[in-house]
């Protein structure tokens, strides 16, 4: 089974990704010092659990690219 995830959590960092493409990384700690810059959440808990599901989206769209070469 995966991980349980809000639906708001899943959308504030599908809409993040899609905004800022260029920005977030691979690196939990990279992307908890950007969100700050893009969003204004104020709960450390909240920020860190977007950080890492924009972590884990992003290694997703990754292992696709490098399957699909």
């Amino acid at each position: 089974m995966g991980k349980v995830r809000p639906d708001i959590i899943k959308r504030t960092c599908r809409e993040l990704i899609h905004r800022f493409p260029e920005v977030f990384t691979t690196d939990f700690e990279t992307n908890k010092k950007l969100l700050p810059k893009y969003t204004s959440i104020l709960s450390k808990k909240v920020r860190n659990r977007i950080a890492g599901y924009i972590v884990s989206l992003l290694n997703l769209k990754n292992k696709e690219i490098s399957i699909s070469d």
